[in-house]
């Protein structure tokens, strides 16, 4: 067994060995990069699948089985670091056996920063995090700082600092790499919102608040952080640490705090510079206005203009599978927003229209489904999908008694019973509130299929 000084702490040395575990994405990008810089690596997976079995194999890399407590014992006791992939949950026996050996714990992001010391903005947060870090982008290449937008995207941190062309990184900072990152110094920090998510991962509630708050944990006294005024939980975080502050906020009227805000139907920077007109955004919902103003306090601080800022957010409608419009017919709007998997997303989407037939369930991420119901002078009529259609609707029956709540057994029962409940000036939003996998492989055949439905039923090619 490895003599190990410190049983927590990560030291970084040349030449060292590291347990993987999961061996999806980023681990395989992690894989690579270690083996490329002479550190050997040890891969576990419970399950491995064929795309990951080859990608080792391309590695001269053996993945282990999960389930083999022995090898998993004996690589613990051997190796210099733990690797976790993003999302395995925290109760997962490989945390365990780890602190049972003294293993440090550490993200892909501590290997990054081992290695690459460019600027980077990380964007954290329940519901928002790839449409901001999108703009944040876009707005830095439109103003000529060749940019990448990396972390819980296609392209994981340390797949992307190999392309010395990118001078910042926009990192897209989900709660499970946070999670388990010892060290973490972007040059801005920005926290959308928080509310009740990711429980089959996270230990409770407070642990993945912990997760979201370790963006701004090691900000040195020339970073930014960027808080959502909005959000209590994220607005409590105003001074903590060694960081300069700026908020975002929808109010007109602010406190003294410098804050990104609306202001007279203008987006206004902290100092009360106007960006552009609200009228002007392709789509002005409350969640709009709000990614704005927080892309446009990140990209500025990095260096894009105004200007430049402004002509990306004039052109930006949107991503797939949020609050996308699928078809107007007989004053009847139709929405995809199969992205939103937690009731705090949901809320989001449905606060932005008057009236709406809500479709929503799936598999439940052992949140509580019933704040639902908190928008209910927003919802006419809830259709209840997958494993938790029922939950949902007996959460209306019994807290919203007045709204039309009814089951569907396939997507295709849901489109039929919202365009037989929809009435002229409506909205038909699918903002499900859950995960996809009871019925779809992922959120985004969740909404393609959908779609799908809602053209054939109106008749659009």
């Amino acid at each position: 067994m490895r003599l190990r000084m410190n049983s927590t702490r990560w030291i970084p040395q040349e030449h060292q060995r590291f347990l993987l575990f999961g061996m999806g994405v980023t681990s395989m990008a992690a894989a690579r990069a270690l083996l490329q810089r002479g550190h050997t690596v040890d891969a576990f997976d419970d399950a491995p699948s064929s795309a990951s079995l080859t990608a080792a194999e391309s590695c001269g890399l053996l993945i282990h089985l999960g389930t083999d407590s022995e090898a998993l014992e004996q690589a613990c006791s051997v190796c210099d670091a733990l690797v976790p992939a993003p999302g395995l949950p925290d109760n997962h026996r490989v945390f365990a056996t780890a602190r049972a050996a003294g293993l440090p714990v550490i993200s892909e992001f501590d290997l990054a920063a081992w290695w690459d010391s460019r600027p980077k903005i990380s964007v954290t947060g329940t519901n928002g995090k790839t449409t901001v870090t999108t703009l944040i982008t876009e707005m830095l290449i439109e103003a000529g700082i060749p940019a990448m937008a990396v972390g819980n995207t296609e392209v994981p941190l340390v797949q992307a600092i190999s392309d010395q062309s990118i001078e910042t990184f926009v990192i897209e900072a989900s709660s499970f790499r946070l999670a388990h990152t010892q060290e973490f110094h972007p040059q801005v920090a920005v926290w959308l919102n928080f509310a009740e998510d990711h429980l089959d991962v996270h230990r409770d509630l407070q642990q993945y608040r912990r997760a979201k708050a370790r963006s701004f944990t090691d900000l040195s006294s020339d970073a930014l952080a960027v808080v959502n005024l909005d959000d209590e939980v994220v607005a409590a975080e105003w001074g903590a640490g060694d960081a300069r502050f700026v908020g975002f906020t929808l109010a007109e009227a602010v406190d003294q705090r410098p804050s990104y805000r609306c202001s007279g139907g203008w987006l206004v920077t902290d100092t009360g510079e106007k960006i552009l007109a609200t009228e002007e955004l392709p789509r002005s919902l409350p969640i709009d206005c709000a990614n704005a103003l927080a892309a446009a306090s990140a990209a500025h601080e990095a260096g894009a203009s105004l200007a430049a800022i402004a002509r990306v957010l004039r052109r930006f409608s949107g991503l797939p599978h949020r609050v996308s419009l699928i078809a107007e017919s007989g004053g009847v709007r139709w929405f995809d927003d199969s992205k939103a998997t937690a009731p705090h997303a949901v809320a989001a989407a449905v606060g932005g229209f008057d009236s709406v037939v809500l479709i929503a369930g799936g598999r439940n991420k052992g949140l509580d489904l019933s704040v639902l119901t908190d928008s209910a002078r927003h919802i006419r009529a809830v259709i209840g999908i997958g494993e938790a259609g029922p939950e949902i609707c007996e959460a209306f029956a019994m807290r919203a008694p007045a709204i039309a709540a009814r089951s569907a057994e396939s997507m295709d029962e849901a489109v039929e019973l919202a365009d037989a409940l929809a009435c002229p000036g409506d909205v038909v939003l699918l903002s499900p509130g859950c995960a996809s996998f009871d019925w779809y492989r992922n959120y985004s055949e969740r909404g393609d299929h959908f779609a799908e439905l809602v053209r054939q039923r109106l008749g659009i090619a």
